[in-house]
């Protein structure tokens, strides 16, 4: 993948359809798309981020999605749906940092997921970004892991941004962060 900085820029404030399956289990729930991610039209796409391998370290996914120019090619992303796995983010406008976001943006995020959420119907949601999580559904005291409120029914999760900003967790961290919900989901065992 090869994109120049002026590229990127042009993706600035656009949006990337859905990637959803028509009954997720678990819903993975970033902030807000990168520059990269609507570049190419897939979740988490920046090189460097470590969703995906967090993913196949914690067992949910046998190997790293490919992640092209004009995006995931079909088995890959089969691979997720067939699992039963969703991505979606909070905010659907594409900044280059997700400290661009306006608190009010944040708050109309969570209404719009909720609704999604209900309309979707996964079990499990997890949402990837606790100051995001804290800020936009008004919960200054959360603290990551699994919530005591539901969000439309589905068990609610808080759990780490694999962003490479968040330098404080590791890979196998996050592998574990994201192995609890995928289990309450039941995608692994």
């Amino acid at each position: 993948m090869g994109f120049s900085r002026a590229e990127l820029e042009s993706f600035r404030d656009r949006e990337i359809p859905e990637f959803v399956p028509p009954r997720p289990r678990l819903l993975f729930v970033g902030i807000n798309p990168g520059l990269w991610t609507v570049a190419t039209g897939t979740p988490f796409a920046r090189p460097g981020n470590r969703f995906y391998p967090a993913l196949v370290a914690a067992g949910i996914i046998p190997r790293r999605p490919r992640i092209l120019d004009d995006g995931m090619p079909d088995e890959d992303r089969a691979m997720f749906f067939d699992a039963g796995i969703g991505v979606t983010s909070v905010v659907p406008r594409a900044t280059a940092r997700a400290d661009e976001l306006t608190k009010q943006e944040l708050l109309d995020g969570a209404i719009r997921l909720a609704a999604d959420v209900e309309r979707w119907r996964p079990l499990v949601v997890a949402v990837l970004g606790l100051t995001a999580y804290r800020q936009g559904f008004e919960r200054p005291r959360a603290k990551a892991g699994r919530q005591d409120e539901s969000i439309a029914g589905a068990s609610l999760w808080v759990l780490p941004n694999p962003s490479g900003l968040n330098a404080h967790e590791t890979l196998a961290s996050l592998a574990d962060s994201y192995a609890a919900p995928a289990r309450e989901a039941g995608i692994i065992p």
